[in-house]
């Protein structure tokens, strides 16, 4: 029988998480309410569960659901591989944008759809893995070079070269192709809508297996933080853990970059957040980081068609306002040393 006290720190844990899951339940259903068109919340609920034909139904069904949905999943994922790049670098710094891992997907995206002329989703998502892929190991080879080796200053700096020769990279090729371009300047900042359901279907499965996979390396990752000697007397071994981790920040990048552009600082605000409120239990870390992802992008699409109606202001402009203040106060209170 557990003793009481961790009892009760479990007790809490559970209902952080039940409360987060209704407040994501809320933001979802704010996310299919709102809009340029203003429907009832009746009509709302008919048009989720009853569609009857009519324009609201169509509305909710063709453009406010799927972006919901897509939100959601993709909220999820950045959320997870933030927190499990932060956990395998031990660096609060690490995130899929800053490191670079989601502008090698852009513009993996980008060639293969202006250069190659190719129009499959599943294309764009494989396309994407090669190209988070590249960027990851490029930026951890750069950051890593002379004595003081990956240290969290290093690889920020490392990604943030990257991640500007990728931008220059895709913003040429979009130049070069008319049809790159015009197909992909809003997708280029991050953006959920004018996504169908069948994107969702297509990168579904992905960003799934990704999650799973993520959420299983709590434990291995909560021992490997007591040191790598100390992770292999419980038992853990520290190079699978760390590809298994790496593996999961691809997929996960990868299909989420593929589905709606890259859309940075959700995987560095969301973990900081998480950490604060749980503390630095990966066990726990993780579900936090889960649920409150989604919230933040489905959040800040709504806040981008609130202030810019009738008219839009995309996701992932609305991130980069959220985020960008986030890291300068990390910087300031001297988050910045490895966790």
């Amino acid at each position: 029988m557990a003793p009481p006290a961790k009892s009760a720190y479990i007790r809490k844990r559970l209902t952080g998480l039940c409360l987060l899951g209704g407040l994501l339940l809320l933001t979802v259903l704010a996310g299919i309410a709102i809009g340029a068109k203003q429907i009832p919340l009746d009509q709302v609920l008919s048009g989720v569960f009853s569609p009857d034909g009519s324009e609201n139904a169509l509305i909710i069904q063709e453009l406010r659901l799927p972006r919901t949905l897509l939100g959601v999943a993709v909220g999820a994922a950045l959320g997870l591989a933030g927190a499990l790049m932060q956990a395998l670098t031990r660096n609060p710094l690490a995130e899929p944008g800053l490191l670079g891992v989601n502008g090698g997907a852009a513009m993996a995206v980008v060639t293969v759809v202006g250069l190659f002329r190719v129009d499959e989703v599943l294309v764009y998502v494989w396309a994407a893995f090669l190209g988070a892929a590249g960027a990851a190991l490029l930026v951890y080879v750069i950051g890593s070079r002379g004595r003081s080796g990956a240290t969290p200053a290093r690889l920020v700096l490392a990604g943030a070269g990257i991640n500007a020769v990728f931008s220059s990279l895709t913003a040429g090729v979009m130049l070069l192709s008319p049809r790159g371009f015009n197909g992909f300047r809003f997708w280029q900042v991050g953006s959920l809508s004018g996504r169908d359901l069948g994107v969702f279907a297509q990168i579904g499965p992905f960003l799934l297996a990704g999650a799973v996979l993520a959420l299983c390396l709590a434990r291995p990752l909560n021992a490997l933080a007591l040191g790598e000697d100390a992770g292999q007397a419980l038992g853990v071994r520290a190079g699978r853990t760390r590809t298994l981790g790496a593996l999961a920040v691809v997929v996960l990048c990868g299909a989420a970059t593929a589905a709606v552009g890259p859309i940075a600082f959700v995987g560095l605000a969301v973990p900081f957040v998480a950490r604060a409120l749980v503390g630095p239990d990966q066990r726990w870390v993780l579900p936090y980081s889960l649920l409150l992802a989604p919230v933040l992008l489905l959040g800040a699409d709504i806040v981008g068609r609130v202030v810019a109606a009738p008219g839009e202001l995309e996701a992932g402009i609305v991130t980069a306002f959220l985020g960008a203040p986030l890291l300068a106060l990390m910087v300031r209170r001297g988050r910045v040393p490895q966790l």
